[in-house]
């Protein structure tokens, strides 16, 4: 049936009747551009196709970016509060590292005065000692 339309329309195609001997110039113009047709649907859609995969790869990559680019913002955010932690920690232990340096200083100080006082009484004792015993000065 589809035939029969076909020859009606394009008239004598020998590739398709065996009572036709030779093909019209209309008919030969019709098949190349339904072969063309066919060839370039396909073509097309080939096209078409490898572009739609590249495309979904390409937005599972961009998105796979776009995560780990969060994930590494989130991680430097976290390192930022933490070297301010750390900075805050460090300030304190250098403080506390000033003071307990000032305390030992005093205390060498304050031992150094003990000494010397202790030192200095024991030899004041001992002439003031050796004085009233013998009962005369020096």
């Amino acid at each position: 049936m589809w035939q029969e339309l076909l020859l009606d329309i394009w008239g004598c195609i020998p590739e398709l009747s065996k009572s036709c001997h030779d093909m019209t110039n209309a008919s030969s113009t019709f098949l190349g551009i339904a072969v063309g047709a066919l060839v370039g649907g396909i073509v097309s859609w080939w096209i078409y196709n490898r572009q739609k995969k590249m495309t979904e790869k390409q937005d599972f990559t961009l998105a796979r970016i776009k995560d780990v680019d969060e994930l590494h913002e989130r991680m430097l955010e976290r390192l930022q509060e933490s070297e301010k932690r750390n900075d805050s920690t460090l300030k304190a232990v250098l403080e506390l590292n000033k003071k307990i340096e000032y305390m030992i200083e005093e205390q060498d100080k304050l031992h150094k005065s003990i000494q010397n006082n202790r030192g200095s009484s024991t030899y004041n004792n001992t002439t003031t000692t050796e004085t009233d015993a013998n009962g005369s000065p020096g």
